[in-house]
């Protein structure tokens, strides 16, 4: 591993930032929210470079200062005197302390059991009990109907199977933004998972933008091989993600994830 003081160690940090992003809006359930938390973590990263990462590779260093700052203000979550910001809070208050964390970062960020205990600063055992009552606190809070847009029959059957499994009824799968947009016209959705490009080279972006003209508290997963073209920091962002080639315990943790937070940035012109 780099030393924590040089320009490799800042540049994996750099790297990362990205991840830590997602990661820290998927907590928080708002963009604004989730980027002050990272830029903290920046911040503290940085001044105390030495102590927080001594040991650890770059990404479980980032995400442990992250851990550290989160932790220290009390885990909290925006809110809001109604609708979707003070229903994540009140569900969030359900929560097993520290479960929806270790559960994002193993089924979202991908760390291992053993880096989340470096992360959370739990041992090993502790953090896999955490994942497990997450997945089924979560399960169990929330079902709902959810449409899907993807352009690839095997990817959305696969999409389906797995949100069925888990609970959920799913509307439909459209091909391309026009029949996403009559998809969501005719049975409106409490979730949404779309790919960014779609059958016949419309924008899942743009389909989302459409829907969410119509139900702006409708959540919504993206699916992209590309997560840093959505998370630059230059518009409002997607609080959920799933990268390509996903796996079954991501699409089931996002879906979990946002049908229990049940809150999204809607997407700039």
């Amino acid at each position: 591993m780099s030393e924590p003081d040089s320009p490799d160690f800042a540049s994996s940090i750099a790297a990362n930032l990205p991840f830590l992003r997602r990661y820290s809006r998927a907590l928080t359930g708002n963009q604004q929210s989730g980027d002050r938390y990272a830029a903290a973590t920046l911040e503290a990263i940085l001044e105390d470079a030495g102590d927080a990462s001594a040991g650890l590779a770059a990404k479980v260093a980032l995400f442990r200062a992250f851990h550290l700052v989160w932790s220290s203000a009390g885990a909290p979550v925006d809110t809001g005197d109604t609708g979707l910001a003070a229903r994540a809070q009140g569900r969030m208050t359900t929560l097993t302390p520290n479960s929806r964390e270790a559960l994002l970062l193993f089924a979202i960020e991908g760390f291992s059991v053993e880096e989340i205990a470096q992360i959370m600063q739990i041992d090993a055992a502790e953090a896999t009990a955490s994942i497990d009552i997450a997945r089924r606190e979560m399960s169990q809070a929330v079902t709902g109907k959810v449409m899907i847009i993807e352009d690839e029959a095997i990817i959305a059957m696969d999409i389906s199977a797995i949100v069925e499994d888990i609970g959920h009824t799913v509307t439909g799968i459209a091909r391309t933004r026009a029949q996403a947009v009559a998809l969501a016209a005719s049975e409106r959705p409490d979730l949404i998972l779309a790919d960014i490009q779609l059958a016949d080279n419309s924008s899942g972006i743009d389909a989302v933008r459409d829907i969410q003209a119509q139900f702006d508290d409708v959540p919504v997963i993206f699916i992209t091989a590309f997560p840093q073209r959505l998370l630059t920091g230059e518009r409002p962002e997607p609080t959920f993600m799933i990268t390509k080639p996903f796996t079954e315990e991501q699409v089931y943790s996002a879906v979990s994830q946002a049908m229990f937070f049940s809150s999204t940035e809607t997407l700039a012109a």
